[in-house]
């Protein structure tokens, strides 16, 4: 009954124009979209590869919780600050984005309701991999996407109840529990095990988090690419979904940003907070949309997570390299700094013996 509603919403709303561009062999050709079908060499490297990229991202998120300091990690949780920002952005900025992104691109009720869908979803743990090569707070990083997964089995039927009335029935969307249950798990598991390693063996953890950050930097692109390939019979869509798509996200990196600075946040905690805001969970939006749509309308609308999931992508990276150029020019390394401390230890220990300074410390 709810899939016919949408069914019934899509099929009144369809787009007018028509288009001669479709393959041959495709199963559907509506307006701007068309569909290519499914084979099953597609299906059986989809599960063997979300198999070992989920054993990978578990390898990945454990090395993240490598650079966390426990003490640093509970005073977040204690003096909630930033998680309440971050709370803000994720569950205020981001649906009414994708709210005022829907209406003025007065897009297909269907086509709402899935941008609307991942506005409402919670943080990706990609924004861990790329707080890291910006030097972001990983203890807030960490803890705001360990929250907002926690806070979403509550905020994502709130924000859609309010936001899809227009739309459709916010019944007929169907909310995975066990998935936000599991990414939960997924996350807390191996950064747990992370936050321990660094605690008892700071020497090792350090060695793990810098083999980690880049494997997790390779992962990031690999599964940008494997969707891709996965779900190349969906490319052809409607360019306002393109839009939104690009647009999206850079608005969600951008207002987090001026929003915790705003909140009086340092600065590397305003990129933490900007990359969680624009970092959703785009696996989460393409299982509830495929629990909620008909094979149909799934075979036109499941590329949009991946269309949000590569900008977000593009957009991370201009981020990184913008930072790292700012870094390099602007931004004294730490061993400067430390070469630094050490010369004025020693001018300062001369001093005391007699003012003698070796020629090295000149």
């Amino acid at each position: 009954m709810q899939t016919n509603f949408l069914s019934q919403q899509f099929n009144a709303g369809s787009l007018a124009e028509n288009s001669t561009a479709c393959p041959a062999n495709a199963t559907i050709c509506d307006g701007t979209s068309c569909v290519l079908p499914d084979d099953n060499f597609n299906q059986t490297l989809s599960v063997v590869l979300s198999t070992v990229l989920t054993i990978m991202l578990a390898l990945v998120m454990f090395s993240m919780g490598c650079n966390v300091e426990i003490k640093n990690f509970l005073g977040h949780i204690k003096r909630p600050w930033g998680i309440f920002v971050g709370f803000l952005c994720q569950f205020g900025i981001m649906p009414l984005t994708a709210f005022l992104l829907s209406l003025a691109f007065n897009i297909l009720p269907i086509q709402a309701v899935v941008v609307m869908i991942m506005g409402c979803c919670p943080g990706g743990t990609a924004s861990n991999v790329i707080a890291y090569w910006v030097d972001g707070d990983m203890d807030l990083s960490i803890s705001m996407t360990t929250c907002s997964t926690l806070l979403a089995m509550g905020m994502m039927p709130l924000c859609l109840f309010i936001y899809t009335k227009m739309w459709t029935d916010a019944d007929a969307i169907v909310l995975p529990y066990n998935s936000i249950g599991l990414s939960l798990v997924a996350l807390v598991i191996p950064v747990s095990f992370g936050i321990f390693v660094n605690h008892k063996w700071p020497s090792k953890a350090k060695i793990i988090l810098k083999v980690g950050s880049i494997v997790g930097a390779v992962l990031i692109v690999l599964i940008a690419v494997v969707g891709g390939i996965l779900y190349k019979g969906s490319w052809v869509i409607t360019p306002k979904l393109w839009i939104i798509g690009t647009i999206f996200p850079a608005a969600g990196y951008t207002l987090g940003f001026f929003l915790a600075r705003l909140a009086g946040l340092s600065w590397n905690r305003c990129r933490t907070v900007s990359l969680e805001t624009g970092m959703q969970n785009t696996q989460l939006c393409s299982t509830i949309v495929q629990l909620s749509f008909t094979p149909e309308q799934l075979e036109l609308m499941f590329t949009f997570p991946l269309i949000y999931s590569i900008f977000q992508l593009l957009f991370a990276l201009l981020i990184l390299g913008g930072y790292r150029l700012y870094r390099r020019h602007h931004v004294k390394t730490e061993t400067d700094v430390e070469k630094k401390a050490q010369k004025e230890d020693s001018k300062s220990s001369a001093k005391i013996n007699g003012g003698f300074v070796s020629d090295e410390m000149k």
